[in-house]
């Protein structure tokens, strides 16, 4: 069953990415919106963790929420892909299950 996780929770103040990603099984996506998308910046504490992660899972981070926190699309650890409000609900309908990680 493919899995659309999606983490709203800053990764410096949370466990949620860690926890989203320790489930994440091969072939799903992660979707990183509002603070969450912190964790898709490249010269961070969470890269290592989030590059390890593109091996088997598909990472996505939300463009307006980066916009909306005047953080550039020149800092998104290459390999995350970035969506607009409709690449969300695209990515919605292509997975069987969404998983909000809290």
């Amino acid at each position: 069953m493919s899995t659309l996780h999606t983490v709203n929770k800053s990764p410096f103040e949370k466990t949620s990415l860690a926890a989203c990603l320790g489930h994440a099984s091969a072939g799903s996506a992660v979707l990183l919106l509002e603070d969450g998308v912190y964790a898709a910046l490249s010269q961070t504490s969470a890269e290592d963790q989030v590059k390890g992660a593109l091996d088997s899972v598909k990472v996505y981070v939300l463009g307006p929420d980066l916009r909306a926190r005047g953080l550039p699309e020149e800092r998104v650890i290459p390999g995350i892909s970035v969506v607009d409000y409709g690449g969300f609900v695209d990515l919605a309908a292509e997975h069987e299950k969404v998983q909000a990680w809290l």
